[in-house]
């Protein structure tokens, strides 16, 4: 059993998998911030605020001591739409990834053509023939 797992976990695919997850996520960092630091404030200009924080408000809150609002209940489409768009840009460039590397993959030649020869029934022909001398 360790022979296999041996086997299998050293095989190409999977390390190619966990080196494509670590890349991932590193890459999901660096939209994450490309999102949150140029995106966001831009279209947060459109509705002067911060847009992680636009929220549509059920029920309002009440401040504590701390200035803390507590009991809010909120939907915060902003931090969603964040959200959508740091997806967006991951799925785009994931998809550009893959189309890049379908079109370096060398392409596989096809096979040679068997050689022609006669047909089955030329061959069953020649052979009654060949039997009726």
């Amino acid at each position: 059993m360790l022979k296999e797992f041996k086997a299998f976990a050293m095989k190409g695919n999977l390390i190619d998998i966990a080196v494509g997850f670590v890349m991932g996520a590193a890459f999901n960092k660096v939209v994450t911030s490309f999102t949150g630091g140029i995106v966001s404030p831009l279209i947060g200009l459109i509705f002067n605020s911060d847009f992680k924080e636009l929220k549509y408000i059920i029920t309002e809150g009440v401040a504590n001591a701390e200035g803390v609002v507590e009991g809010e209940v909120a939907v915060h489409w902003g931090a969603f739409l964040t959200n959508v768009i740091d997806f967006i840009i991951v799925a785009f460039v994931m998809f550009m990834v893959v189309k890049g590397a379908n079109k370096m993959k060398k392409k596989e030649e096809p096979a040679p053509e068997a050689p022609k020869g006669p047909t089955d029934n030329e061959l069953l022909s020649e052979i009654r023939d060949l039997l009726k001398k």
